[in-house]
């Protein structure tokens, strides 16, 4: 009996090791690997000419400018429209099962592949969206080739597909209030946004801190979409800086580069996720 329960002790370790391996050698590596080298010249010494060459570079902080203004307006976009989308969903209203499977199901497409879906779509000269547009009059719009539509057309090709990721988190989040609490409010004569203000927003703290979370670091990582729709273009105008790492290490052969750059977004997606934490936390405190 005692052996089988030393076996039983460590087999929660047994199990979860080949994901930790994993993990270790496929993204903690990685990342320690790119942050060293990034102090590092190509014969090895020790330096901070790589963040000087960097910071001295106007493509780079175009980059940075892209992506920080992409993810301040597609973060709240994703939250705000997923959660809609999950109280959608959680209504006990008929036929809600085919409704919930219909949102559910551009997640069951690749990124990739949904990009490649969307490219058609909103291409200028035989794209559905524009040969629609045209029944109205409007002239149709270069939505991948025009630098003011190009980072709105990635925001829309990527919300596509992570509004309904992120939506099953804020349905699992709905799913475990007690109906009761409900009740009660309604008992109460509390009104549908005085609930969802007071009581559905405030119990999904803990889900919607989460979303935040997940959902930053997920976009500030995005590269799918630029590399396969717009390579970075228009005039750089969804140049974001995973993409601008991506070419620094695969175009220009620069590895010093590319450490640089994935060492401040690194720092960049660690800082802004703690913030968030912060602030939701005090919040509830």
């Amino acid at each position: 009996m005692g052996g089988i329960h030393i076996k039983n002790k460590w087999l929660p370790y047994v199990l979860v090791a080949p994901t930790v391996i994993l993990i270790c050698v496929f993204k903690i590596y990685p990342i320690i690997i790119s942050v060293v080298q990034a102090f590092l010249s190509k014969d090895g010494a020790v330096t901070l000419d790589n963040y000087k060459f960097l910071f001295a570079d106007k493509t780079f902080w175009s980059s940075l400018k892209v992506t920080l203004k992409f993810n301040i307006i597609i973060i709240p976009v994703q939250i705000i429209v997923s959660f809609i989308m999950a109280m959608l969903v959680n209504a006990h209203i008929k036929g809600i099962e085919g409704i919930r499977t219909m949102l559910y199901l551009p997640f069951c497409v690749s990124l990739s592949v949904s990009t490649v879906i969307w490219q058609m779509l909103l291409n200028v000269n035989n794209g559905v969206v524009n040969s629609i547009l045209g029944i109205f009059g409007v002239k149709p719009i270069g939505f991948l080739i025009d630098k003011n539509w190009a980072l709105l057309s990635i925001i829309l090709i990527s919300s596509w597909r992570g509004c309904a990721y992120w939506m099953m988190f804020f349905l699992a989040g709905l799913k475990g209030i007690d109906l009761s609490v409900y009740e009660s409010a309604k008992m109460d004569g509390s009104g549908f946004f005085s609930t969802l203000f007071r009581i559905t927003i405030p119990l999904l703290k803990n889900t919607s801190l989460f979303v935040l979370v997940a959902n930053t670091t997920a976009n500030f990582l995005l590269f799918a979409p630029v590399q396969i729709a717009t390579e970075g273009g228009p005039q750089g105008s969804t140049n974001l800086l995973m993409y601008e790492a991506y070419k620094s290490a695969f175009v220009y052969s620069n590895r010093q580069r590319q450490a640089c750059i994935v060492t401040i977004l690194l720092v960049i997606v660690v800082g802004v996720c703690v913030i968030q934490n912060k602030f939701m936390t005090e919040k509830e405190a």
